[in-house]
């Protein structure tokens, strides 16, 4: 999992597309020259420089005589007379980080350029030269080919800019009744339909790990603490179900929240809608949304599936965060009922015989940061009117680290508990007869004795063996019956551990069945939700 975590990181300079081979490249470039401008689809692409993919070069080439020799314009610039300031144009760039969309960015306009042909607004043959253009431009994404030029200030400019160079002034018709404003709503909820899906499969794997190691380790008991004080007997399989069916909550908000990331915004236009017809539920149907948004202006100034999914984010970090402390607890010498992996573990600069819960220590302090990220967003969206503001690009940093923070937390957390040893014995050793008072005062219930009563009995009981300085368990039956005269020499049945956990049979308690039960419906659970990540 920690490889898996590794390899899956993407972080804001890198696009997240599967990268593509140069043949690749070069056969989109020839395909497109074949059918666009009708010339040979023979030839081959040198390559562009040491290191990347292939060239492109010749893609442009083969719209040269169609692309106006102009200098590279702003999408909005024509009502501005003076050139920007240079710290501006830092400021408000965004494709340092939004690149990361740069094939979602292709299929909405590949999609959006269906639509308009279906309007009429622009030909079929166009329809083609956009499609085919967007490919030779994706393809450039792919092989981490593309090259960014002065003016690329967000991933859609870049997008357009290059399409023109490649198909030449037919690339304009691209954005007819289209804003920046729905394009990159839609944007944003492609690529994060298809992170969540990948998260939640993550997520599943660790309720799979907890599941199986809850199965396999049923007969191990230890102490179960309230207030971080020694409490009841439990068994090490319900503890971990604890945290599974918490982990399973995650789960279910996460399928809860798809449906609304999975709607349609394109086609709102900058506010008010489409001018020329476009069809949006059949645009939604192109590009796999489920439904489309209800309200142009809505559309365009909702951002409740940033923020639900920090806040799905924050709320399983927590849970991780505290499944985190009990381990590193646990795996204190003071308790040592763990051993974590040495795969999750580092050392001491100082101390040679260190080693410490890094690992766990790390999901605990990256819960704090994601808390933090959806706290600020929410702050950015808080004094915002209706409908598009510019402080709305301020989600995409934080939305892209909390993705790329859950992807590495839950895979590294998977790895920890699937590689941790614990050891039964510690854990039984950390019992003592103390936490067999409330099964004491359950003694006498059974004899009769109401609770409340029961309970005052048993405390008096702990109370004599403090001040004998004896375990609660040395109390004989002469001992008890001046506390009260219902025990009998039954009593000494009362002090055995594994019974007490036996004795919470019902559902979701500590007996072994019980357990035994409940990780038989997390599978359950798990296999009747698997489809969900296939249709989402």
């Amino acid at each position: 999992p920690a490889a898996a975590a590794a390899a899956s990181r993407s972080r804001h300079g890198a696009s997240t597309a599967s990268p593509a081979s140069a043949s690749t490249v070069a056969a989109a470039a020839r395909g497109v020259r074949a059918r666009v401008f009708g010339g040979s689809a023979g030839g081959c692409l040198g390559p562009r420089r040491q290191g990347q993919g292939a060239s492109v070069a010749a893609m442009a080439g083969a719209a040269a005589d169609d692309t106006p020799k102009t200098e590279t314009k702003k999408l909005w610039g024509g009502r501005f007379s003076e050139d920007i300031d240079p710290l501006m144009e830092k400021f408000n760039e965004s494709l340092s980080f939004d690149r990361r969309m740069a094939q979602e960015d292709i299929r909405g306009s590949q999609g959006y350029a269906r639509a308009l042909a279906k309007t009429g607004i622009i030909t079929d043959a166009e329809r083609d030269q956009l499609v085919e253009g967007l490919v030779v431009v994706g393809a450039e994404w792919a092989a981490d080919a593309f090259e960014v030029k002065a003016g690329d200030e967000d991933i859609h400019t870049a997008n357009e800019r290059r399409l023109g160079e490649v198909i030449g002034t037919v690339a304009g018709k691209l954005h007819t009744g289209r804003s920046r404003n729905d394009q990159v709503a839609t944007d944003t909820r492609m690529w994060l339909r298809a992170q969540l899906v990948i998260l939640r499969g993550y997520l599943r794997e660790l309720i799979v790990v907890a599941v199986e190691r809850a199965e396999r380790e049923v007969d191990v008991v230890m102490p179960g603490f309230t207030h971080l004080q020694s409490a009841q007997t439990v068994r090490w399989s319900h503890w971990l179900l604890s945290h599974a069916a918490a982990w399973q909550r995650d789960d279910m908000r996460i399928a809860d929240l798809m449906p609304r990331v999975n709607t349609l915004p394109l086609g709102s236009g900058a506010l008010a809608g489409n001018p020329f017809g476009v069809d949006r539920q059949a645009l939604a149907a192109d590009l796999g949304f489920a439904r489309v948004c209800p309200n142009s202006m809505d559309a365009v100034s909702d951002r409740d599936y940033v923020s639900e999914t920090m806040f799905w984010a924050s709320t399983t970090m927590i849970h991780l965060s505290r499944w985190s402390e009990d381990l590193i607890i646990y795996s204190s010498q003071q308790f040592a009922f763990v051993k974590l992996s040495d795969a999750y573990s580092t050392g001491s600069s100082l101390m040679p015989q260190k080693k410490n819960p890094d690992a766990l220590e790390l999901l605990r302090g990256k819960a704090g940061r994601l808390l933090g990220t959806l706290t600020g967003f929410m702050c950015v969206m808080k004094g915002t009117p209706t409908t598009y503001n510019k402080d709305f690009q301020e989600a995409w940093e934080g939305l892209f680290d909390t993705v790329d923070t859950m992807s590495d937390c839950l895979q590294i957390a998977a790895g920890c508990l699937a590689t941790l040893k614990i050891d039964p014995e510690k854990m039984k050793a950390g019992l003592s007869a103390d936490m067999l008072a409330t099964d004491l005062a359950e003694y006498l219930v059974r004899k009769g004795v109401p609770f409340r009563e029961t309970h005052h009995i048993s405390g008096a009981a702990v109370k004599m063996a403090e001040d004998r300085g004896v375990s609660l368990s040395d109390l004989t039956v002469e001992d008890l019956k001046p506390l009260c005269d219902a025990f009998e020499a039954d009593v000494v049945g009362v002090w055995s551990y594994e019974k007490s956990a036996e004795s919470r049979d019902t559902e979701g308690g500590s007996s072994r069945r019980s357990v035994l039960e409940q990780c038989a419906k997390l599978r359950k659970y798990l296999e009747d939700t698997e489809s969900e990540l296939q249709t989402a």
